[in-house]
C-alpha cells in the first residue's frame, strides 16, 4: 500500500512539475545601443557580450550606462510542449523586473510593453513583467527568439530582479483570484465594519479542489484574524465569496488570500488600512533636541557658501536655462545640483528637488517647465557630491551613527537648508513661493526642510517618507531596517541605545511640529521599504494644513500620475493654473 500511495502522489504531481518546467537559460546576448532590426530572428548577435538575468547590467562591467539596451536569447521549444501548451493558451514569458522600461519580442513581433519609452518616458522598474505567448506564435520543435529591448532613465538598469522563466502556464497563471468589491482607496473609518468581497476565476483545463485560507495581520506582524474554508472551483467557472472582520484598531493589516488545490497553490495579498490619521506614535525628542538644530544652523551660516555655477549649453532651451551648482555646506563640504532657470523674464516661484536614497540626479531631471524654478540636489555621499564625504550605499545610513554631531544626515539636511540659500540669492526667484518635495529619504529631506526652514518654505510635498518613527519602523520595516541590526551586531561597542539617540535628532516624526507650510503626501499602501504606518507618525504631528493621497496597489514607487498630482497641487496653490 506504501508503494501505492507514493506512485499515485508522484502521478497526481506530474502536471505540476510539466507547468513549471522553466525553459530559459540565465545567460542572454546583450548589448547597449538601440536598433530596430536587433528584433529579429535572422539578425547576428554572435559578437555581442554575455550577461545574466537577476543583476543589473553595471554589476556585470557594463559601466555606468544609461539610455537603451537589448538582450537576446534563442530557446528550442520541445515538440512534447505542444499539446499542453495549446490547452493552456501558449507559454508564460517572465520577465522579473526591468529598469526602467521595456518592449518584448517574440520571433520578431511585439507580445508586450511595461513602462513607456521615450519621449513620453514612464519608468516601470518595480513591476514583474509576464507576457502570454499566443500558441500560433510559437515554433513547436523548433528555435524561436526573445528579444528585449530595455530603456534605462538613471541608476542601474536590465532585467535586475524576480523571476525569468518561459514555461507552459499552470494552475498558478490560469487561477484567478481578484478584488470583486473593496473601498478604492482601502481606507475604513475608526468604528466602521471591515468588509471586502474576493472573486475566484478557474482558467485551468480541470476543476480544481482543496480549501482556502484567509489571514490578516497587522503591520507588527500580529495575527489578527485567520478562517480556512472548502474550496471546490468547476472550470471555467467563477466563485465569490465575502469576508467581514468586524472594527479593527488604528493601523494598516496584511489580507491573505491562499487557495491551496490537488495541483499547487496560489496566493494573493493586499493591504487595508483603518484611520490612518488617528495612529499614535509620540515625540521622543532628546531634551536638547532644540539646540542641537539651532547650533547646526549657527555652524552653517558660519560657513561661506561660495556658490558657482556652469551653464550646460546642450540643455537650454526657449523656456530654461540649465546650470550646474556648486557650493560649501556644512563642515565645508562641497555639493552640487542643478538649477533650471526660467528664461522669461520676472520673479517665479521655485522648487527644491530633493532626492532618494543611493540615487544620483542628474542635469536632465528636474522640473522642465518654464513657469517654475527648479533646484535639483545632491546631497553629501550622493551623485555629484561625493568628493568629501563618501561612505557608500550601504553604509551610507550608519556613518558617524556614534555620534550625533558628526552623524551623515545632520549635514544632508544642513545642505538642503544651503540649497535654500542659493534659491534666496537668485534675483529671478519669488522668495515667498518657494515648494521642496522628494520621495522615499527625499520625502525626508522635505519634512527636514520644511520644520528647519519654516519661514522659507511655502509649500511641503513629501512622497512615502524615510527616517521616521524608527523604533517602530525596526519592527514593521525590512530593508534598509536590517543594514542597522547588521551594523549593532557588528559593533557591539555602540549598541541600540546610541543608535536609537542619534536617529531621534534626525527623526522626522520630531521635527514636523515645526512645519509650518501646508503639506501633500503620497502614500504606497504596499510599500515594504517605508511602510505607511511610519509615513503617518509624521504626518500625524503636523499642525498644518495638510492632506494625503495613498495608492493601494503601489509600493515604495508612486505611479507616474502622483508626480502629475503633485505639480498641479503646487501649482494651484502658487496660482499658476
Amino acid at each position: 500500500m506504501k508503494k501505492i500511495y507514493v506512485l499515485s502522489f508522484f502521478l497526481i504531481c506530474l502536471p505540476c512539475l510539466f507547468y513549471a518546467q522553466n525553459l530559459l537559460h540565465p545567460q542572454w546576448k546583450f548589448s547597449t545601443g538601440d536598433q530596430s532590426a536587433w528584433a529579429a530572428t535572422d539578425f547576428d548577435d554572435g559578437d555581442w557580450r554575455t550577461l545574466l538575468h537577476g543583476k543589473t547590467w553595471e554589476r556585470q562591467g557594463v559601466g555606468d550606462y544609461n539610455g537603451f539596451a537589448w538582450y537576446r536569447q534563442r530557446v528550442f521549444i520541445p515538440e512534447s510542449f505542444k499539446t499542453k501548451a495549446k490547452k493552456n493558451g501558449g507559454l508564460i514569458l517572465a520577465l522579473g523586473k526591468i529598469d526602467d522600461a521595456d518592449e518584448s519580442f517574440w520571433n520578431g513581433a511585439l507580445i508586450g510593453s511595461t513602462g513607456q519609452m521615450p519621449p513620453a518616458y514612464k519608468g516601470a522598474y518595480d513591476v514583474q513583467r509576464t507576457y502570454l505567448i499566443p500558441p500560433e506564435r510559437i515554433k513547436f520543435g523548433a528555435e524561436n527568439l526573445i528579444a528585449v529591448r530595455v530603456y534605462d532613465h538613471q541608476g542601474g538598469g536590465g532585467i535586475y530582479k524576480g523571476e525569468v522563466s518561459l514555461r507552459v502556464p499552470g494552475m498558478k497563471d490560469l487561477l484567478s483570484i481578484t478584488i470583486e468589491e473593496l473601498r478604492e482607496d482601502h481606507l475604513f473609518d475608526t468604528g466602521e465594519p471591515v468588509d471586502f468581497s474576493i472573486k475566484l476565476y478557474n482558467g485551468f483545463s480541470e476543476d480544481l479542489s482543496g480549501k482556502m485560507k484567509v489571514l490578516v495581520l497587522s503591520d507588527f506582524g500580529e495575527q489578527i484574524f485567520e478562517e480556512v474554508m472548502p474550496l471546490n472551483l468547476k472550470k471555467g467557472k467563477p466563485y465569490i465569496f465575502s469576508q467581514a472582520l468586524g472594527t479593527l484598531e488604528p493601523g494598516f493589516y496584511e489580507v491573505t488570500i491562499v487557495a491551496e488545490t490537488q495541483f499547487d497553490n496560489k496566493q494573493m495579498r493586499f493591504n487595508l488600512g483603518v484611520a490612518p490619521e488617528a495612529i499614535v506614535s509620540p515625540l521622543d525628542r532628546p531634551l536638547d533636541f532644540k539646540d542641537y538644530w539651532d547650533r547646526a544652523r549657527r555652524e552653517l551660516a558660519a560657513v561661506s557658501p561660495q556658490f558657482r555655477l556652469q551653464k550646460i549649453d546642450s540643455l537650454t532651451t526657449p523656456e530654461k536655462e540649465t546650470y550646474l551648482v556648486e557650493m560649501r555646506s556644512l563642515g565645508n563640504i562641497l555639493v552640487r545640483g542643478w538649477y533650471h532657470k526660467p528664461t522669461a523674464p520676472g520673479k517665479h516661484p521655485a522648487v527644491l528637488e530633493v532626492q532618494g536614497y543611493s540615487s544620483y540626479r542628474q542635469a536632465t531631471q528636474g522640473y522642465q517647465g518654464g513657469d517654475i524654478a527648479s533646484f535639483v540636489l545632491n546631497i553629501r555621499g550622493h551623485g555629484n557630491s561625493r568628493d568629501h564625504i563618501n561612505p557608500g550605499f550601504p553604509g551610507y545610513l550608519q556613518h558617524h551613527i556614534e555620534d550625533p554631531e558628526l552623524y551623515i544626515y545632520r549635514g544632508a539636511y544642513m545642505d538642503c537648508l544651503r540649497a535654500l540659500d542659493f534659491l534666496f540669492a537668485r534675483p529671478e526667484v519669488d522668495t515667498s513661493r518657494v515648494a521642496v518635495m522628494g520621495g522615499s529619504q527625499g520625502g525626508a529631506l522635505s519634512f527636514a526642510t520644511a520644520a528647519l526652514a519654516p519661514d522659507r518654505i511655502a509649500l511641503c510635498a513629501p512622497s512615502v517618507p524615510f527616517l521616521s518613527d524608527f523604533k517602530d519602523y525596526f519592527k514593521v520595516g525590512t530593508w534598509p531596517a536590517s543594514e542597522f541590526v547588521q551594523y549593532v551586531g557588528e559593533h557591539p561597542e555602540v549598541g541600540w541605545e546610541k543608535v536609537y539617540k542619534t536617529l531621534s535628532y534626525i527623526d522626522i516624526k520630531n521635527l514636523a511640529p515645526w512645519v509650518e507650510a501646508p503639506v501633500f503626501m503620497g502614500v504606497g499602501l504596499l510599500d515594504p521599504t517605508c511602510p505607511p504606518h511610519i509615513n503617518f507618525a509624521a504626518y500625524n504631528q503636523l499642525g498644518v494644513p495638510k492632506s494625503f493621497v495613498i495608492y493601494p496597489e503601489a509600493g515604495h514607487g508612486l505611479p507616474a500620475a502622483h508626480g502629475e498630482r503633485r505639480m498641479q497641487w503646487i501649482k494651484k496653490h502658487f496660482e499658476l493654473d
